[in-house]
């Protein structure tokens, strides 16, 4: 029956995938024709209808992220597409299969590999493309704002980044166990995007500063913050958190190292700092990360409670182009990399 299975959908010997010609800005992307990998114990051959675009790949072009140990030097972390082969000892899925699925890299490609446990099923009611905005975004915020983070009803939750795609993922997860939501995004445009998808309160942070808004809304403070900005942020996102308030960060856009950092909040608050990575960790973490998303995430999806937010896709080709648009801050929501053959 394996036998069966790993070998009823055919596919070419070779595909286009991007690659990086040395590290550098979008100038570096291109396309190159590469053989199609084929699928080894445990894993899954995917043929790629959508990729995802995310910032840790602006970072590998850069040569400040390189993949895990293993993993392919094409970028790409998320993706969605058919089932096409499975590799040894690999069940409960089959050929043809709509699918969604976590990577450690190699998504900007017609055909990638993924390990069996990180393929989720697309959510009825989802098209193949828009599932490609799921993974990455939403194993990373349900892992940190509500495994780390612990958030629950009746808190008060701050997403700094609002607009991005994990904030516009936390918004709506957020509030779907209902908490009370505010957000800082970077115009008044996108402070109106988040309020649309269910941010209590917006904050401007180009035109006011967010400790004061936040100790004009409520001098209590927030209970738990989810920032990726890090740097100035770090020492003023102590000064607002709550009695036993929590901080859990996960990306660095300003700096990871701070001077002159005043810790006394964490003793008089009792506050708990977190954070993590997702890509780094063992197969055997990411999957438990990838069980608690479809039990727990899933029936949100199939409802239309929480939705991916895809702002544009661009073709395989045209990845330069989607990077910087990434790097321009000018999207809200997802960006997306469409295979040739699904356009």
């Amino acid at each position: 029956m394996e036998r069966r299975r790993r070998s009823s959908v055919t596919s070419p010997e070779t595909m286009q995938q991007v690659v990086f010609d040395g590290a550098g800005g979008p100038e570096v992307i291109h396309v190159a024709e590469a053989p199609v990998p084929q699928p080894g114990p445990g894993k899954v051959l995917i043929e790629v209808v959508a990729a995802g675009v995310n910032r840790p790949d602006c970072l590998q072009r850069e040569g400040k992220y390189p993949p895990p140990p293993g993993e392919s030097e094409v970028p790409g972390m998320e993706i969605a597409g058919h089932v096409v082969r499975l590799g040894e000892g690999v069940t409960g899925l089959r050929p043809g299969e709509a699918v969604c699925a976590l990577l450690g890299s190699g998504g900007y490609a017609e055909y990638a590999l993924a390990d069996a446990p990180l393929c989720l099923p697309v959510p009825r009611g989802l098209s193949v493309i828009d599932a490609a905005g799921i993974p990455e975004t939403y194993f990373t915020v349900f892992d940190n704002v509500f495994t780390r983070g612990r958030l629950k009803a009746g808190e008060w939750i701050l997403i700094h980044g609002g607009s991005s795609g994990i904030g516009s993922t936390a918004i709506q997860l957020a509030k779907a166990l209902g908490a009370t939501v505010t957000v800082t995004a970077g115009s008044p445009e996108k402070c109106a995007f988040c309020r649309t998808l269910g941010a209590d309160h917006a904050i401007d942070y180009k035109r006011e500063d967010f400790v004061d808004a936040i100790r004009r809304i409520d001098k209590r403070g927030v209970d738990l913050i989810l920032d990726m900005v890090g740097g100035t942020y770090i020492q003023k996102n102590l000064s607002i958190l709550a009695l036993e308030g929590r901080l859990v960060q996960i990306a660095f856009l300003q700096s990871s190292v701070v001077e002159n950092f005043n810790f006394m909040p964490v003793l008089l608050k009792r506050l708990t700092l977190s954070g993590s990575t997702l890509r780094s960790r063992t197969l055997a973490q990411k999957a438990a990360v990838a069980a608690a998303v479809r039990e727990n995430v899933w029936p949100l999806l199939e409802a239309g409670a929480v939705k991916p937010v895809v702002y544009a896709t661009f073709p395989l080709e045209d990845a330069r182009r989607a990077h910087a648009l990434m790097e321009s801050s000018g999207h809200v929501g997802k960006i997306l990399l469409v295979s040739g053959k699904r356009r």
